[in-house]
């Protein structure tokens, strides 16, 4: 069963910036782009790096260990050397609290 579990306020994460929160014991990397938050699993697929480290260029956050990029919308890899998606979850801000699906 999913629930959704608060990682942090809508202000703490600047626009074109990734981060890692934490939500029921998973580090998750979120992104703000054009605006909109995202969350994906902070692991890379390519070798388990933290994504939530790495930068952003536009919708694609870059794995600082081996510059795979994902599609933060989407979890799509679109660079090698990683070719496997990452899991994305459900986003959502209420009150000023972002709140992540889990």
């Amino acid at each position: 069963m999913s629930q959704w579990i608060k990682v942090g306020r809508d202000d703490e994460i600047a626009e074109g910036h990734a981060r890692v929160v934490v939500a029921d014991g998973q580090r998750i990397a979120l992104a703000r782009v054009e605006g909109k938050l995202f969350a994906m699993e902070d692991r890379c697929s390519h070798d388990g790096g933290p994504l939530g480290e790495g930068e952003l260029f536009g919708p694609l956050l870059e794995c600082p260990r081996h510059g795979a990029r994902f599609d933060v919308k989407t979890g799509q890899p679109v660079t090698l050397p990683a070719v496997l998606p990452v899991k994305t979850f459900p986003v959502q801000v209420k009150d000023g609290d972002v709140l992540v699906e889990i």
